[in-house]
């Protein structure tokens, strides 16, 4: 019998991580729009119809296809009082002798500096080295965004290099530092230089 695989809800303290939903359009455009400078140093630049219903519909669509392959868990963060935050994805999800996912994320402006983030982060990694059996998941951000690197280090990935050109950021590629964390990391603490 053919069991339909049911949608990722990760719980945390203070959040549920789910997939997004049709209904979050207007929460998502609110956060988005209230966001924009916040989130602009940090994002490839939004294309024209970032915004629009019809744009958000195939990102809705986009994510449930991708976690019923087990390629992508895009997930949005809520508040467990139904206020969205951001968003964090464990993508590029590879099987085989790989068993590695890169993580992105994204927090709404007035909700920065709160531990929102690190608990996500936390989450997701906990189910990506348990339920998905994953072995190591990698991240990257700009060498300037001290708030990323932070949360980063603050959840145990430990600092690899420096990746040069790695994405457009803000309409330029950009250098960005290169961050892990695996299932049994014997590692200790690296630094940045």
């Amino acid at each position: 019998m053919f069991r339909r695989r049911s949608a990722p809800r990760l719980i945390t303290d203070r959040m549920v991580l789910r997939l997004p939903a049709h209904g979050d359009f207007g929460a998502w455009t609110a956060l988005r729009l209230e966001s924009r400078v916040f989130l602009t140093p940090w994002e490839p630049v939004w294309h024209q119809d970032h915004l629009t219903r019809r744009s958000f519909t195939n990102r809705v669509y986009w994510a449930h296809r991708a976690s019923r392959k087990l390629t992508s868990l895009p997930l949005f963060m809520v508040r467990h009082d139904g206020v969205l935050l951001g968003a964090i994805t464990l993508d590029n999800i590879r099987r085989g002798p790989a068993q590695m996912g890169t993580l992105g994320y994204w927090i709404g402006a007035p909700f920065a500096r709160q531990g929102y983030m690190r608990e996500a982060i936390a989450g997701v990694v906990a189910h990506a080295f348990g339920s998905l059996d994953l072995s190591r998941i990698e991240a990257a951000c700009l060498p300037e965004n001290t708030a990323s690197r932070g949360v980063l280090e603050k959840v145990g990935f430990k600092y690899e290099g420096v990746a040069q050109s790695y994405l457009q950021i803000n309409g330029r590629w950009r250098n960005h530092v290169l961050y892990s964390i695996l299932r049994s990391d014997r590692r200790g603490r690296t630094e940045a230089r």
